[in-house]
């Protein structure tokens, strides 16, 4: 049976991102790598590591073995070569154009998922792009609506919001918002995870769940009525759930994803309990990604010290997630 192929994308090449992929490329994770980036950064990295790489021109076949160190290279030239540490704005097309290789080649069936190392984003912006991430550069490629998930073995967190300032977050919990964040959760817990019939649990946006109004409306205004509205349908949902109880053990067993109103509302108890094997997803693409859930940790770049676990858990994941969907 051919292996699945992950493109893997590299991100900032002064990041620890390339040495990242050399390590998960001395794996035997059983998923035909195809590495999106320079084929000499590559090498350069899994030197620091001190790693044999083997690095093979991808021609787009299937195979059916991958070799531990074994991996593939879809060639993108750097603008100029890395200096570990100090990124550089002359590389951000090179990182743009990886991106949209990974994109563009998940629409178009030649990779089962694409698995994003960290990027920069600054340093794309410095070299006058507006950008503001991974997440919203693929919605805009396959011009789709997404929502934000982070996951580990034992809890899946999805966001109402993202990156918001704390007094913004109220007047963007609509009951527009609301539905839609839902049922791309709810839609994407069925296909990409195999579970039938999801049962989402929604915290509330205040304290102990707005206290029937006495800390806050939102939760009578919108958040109820939409909840309403959707179980109508069919939809398990539970809640809302005053944030401070909805992780505790007894709780858990009762739903199979989270919503949270803001980013940090859940996710320091993710981060604090599984932060080597907690994984970004971007929900509502037409192609699965993953990445890991780290930054570019400049201070590590060109030592070989990075810890890869963060990648290996994309990338299992991202196999998991294509064997759902298959």
């Amino acid at each position: 049976m051919a292996l699945p192929r992950l493109a893997v994308t590299a991100g900032e090449p002064a990041g620890v991102g390339p040495e990242l992929i050399a390590r998960l490329a001395a794996t035997p994770l059983a998923a035909d790598l195809v590495a999106i980036t320079d084929r000499d950064l590559l090498a350069r990295a899994a030197a620091r590591c001190g790693l044999r790489i083997a690095l093979i021109d991808d021609d787009g076949t299937q195979r059916e073995y991958r070799e531990p160190g074994s991996l593939r290279v879809h060639h993108v030239p750097l603008g100029t070569e890395e200096v570990p540490g100090q990124p550089d704005p002359r590389n951000a097309h090179h990182v743009l154009a990886t991106l949209a290789e990974a994109a563009d080649g998940c629409m178009a069936g030649r990779y089962a998922a694409v698995v994003t190392a960290p990027l920069q984003k600054a340093s794309i912006n410095e070299a006058g792009i507006r950008f503001s991430g991974h997440t919203e550069f693929f919605a805009e490629r396959a011009n789709a609506d997404v929502v934000m998930m982070l996951a580990s073995p034992e809890l899946r967190v999805a966001l109402a919001t993202t990156h918001l300032p704390l007094g913004a977050v109220p007047a963007a919990i609509t009951r527009e918002s609301l539905e839609r964040t839902l049922r791309i959760v709810h839609a994407e817990l069925r296909a990409k995870f195999g579970i039938a019939a999801p049962r989402i649990a929604v915290l509330g946006l205040n304290p102990h769940a707005g206290e029937g109004g006495h800390l806050g409306r939102e939760e009578l205004d919108t958040i109820i009525p939409l909840l309403n509205a959707l179980r109508a349908e069919g939809m398990a949902l539970i809640g809302p759930l005053p944030a401070d109880t909805a992780f505790v053990p007894a709780q858990r067993p009762r739903y199979d994803a989270v919503l949270a109103m803001y980013h940090d509302q859940a996710l320091p108890v993710l981060k604090s309990e599984a932060f080597d094997r907690t994984v970004n997803l971007t929900l509502g693409l037409p192609f699965i990604r993953t990445s890991v859930d780290h930054g570019t940790a400049l201070d590590l770049a060109g030592t070989g010290r990075a810890d890869p676990s963060s990648l290996i858990a994309a990338a299992n994941m991202a196999l998991e997630l294509a064997a759902h969907s298959a």
